[in-house]
């Protein structure tokens, strides 16, 4: 996960400054190596896919992106209280060139009604809201945070997952994917939970990109 080691190294040395013994040989500086490592290789793998050819044809087509938070067993999908998330992932659709619509378009033309049927997987509402709008593709996204409290270090921490599925109009399946992050946080853990999904968004937009691009147009 990004910026996860460094993070959990902050927690580690004050648990250290506690009292608590580290095993003997541990560098830190191993762990920033093996961190920066990781991270080298995560964004390699990034440029790769985003690297994927993509024909015009397929650029032009219309994506219609809709997010979700999960919620003790239940989908909350009011598309106006999750312009932050959405922008998170819909901005980095949109500077790749793909044809996304904004918050206030989907708004003016989708009940939300229909986006709560949607997410609650009635194909039906799924294919209204897309001839609505005249999308070819709906981006359906699951964001889920959860805070807690180490009590070993009395610092809160949060974990986020996300979980997107690019489909067609008329539900075939094109691309899934996910991202998992975590970290330490202060008082304001929704901030930290939006922190977390923007560090991990390029990581879920160029999973969806490359298999757009490959695959949109096959059928």
């Amino acid at each position: 996960m990004r910026h996860t080691h460094s993070r959990l190294l902050v927690a580690l040395a004050l648990v250290f400054a506690s009292g608590f013994a580290l095993g003997e040989g541990f560098k830190f500086s191993d762990a920033d190596e093996a961190d920066k490592a990781k991270e080298a290789e995560r964004q390699g793998q990034v440029r790769a896919q985003l690297a994927t050819p993509c024909r015009n044809k397929i650029r032009d087509q219309k994506i219609l992106v809709l997010i979700g938070e999960s919620r003790v067993g239940r989908i909350e999908a009011n598309q106006a209280v999750y312009g932050e998330h959405f922008n998170a992932i819909n901005s980095r659709l949109r500077s790749l060139g793909l044809r996304t619509y904004t918050q206030a378009e989907i708004s003016a033309q989708i009940a939300q009604a229909e986006v709560d049927a949607y997410f609650k997987n009635d194909p039906d509402a799924a294919l209204s809201a897309s001839k609505r709008l005249a999308a070819q593709y709906i981006l359906r996204g699951v964001i889920s945070s959860v805070a807690t409290r180490n009590a070993l270090i009395n610092v809160n921490q949060v974990t986020i997952r996300m979980n997107f599925t690019l489909t067609g109009a008329d539900g075939r399946m094109i691309s899934q994917a996910s991202a998992e992050n975590a970290s330490y946080a202060g008082q304001d853990t929704s901030g930290m939970a939006l922190t977390l999904i923007n560090e991990r968004a390029d990581d879920v937009v160029a999973r969806l990109y490359s298999d757009y691009c490959r695959s949109a147009g096959v059928k």
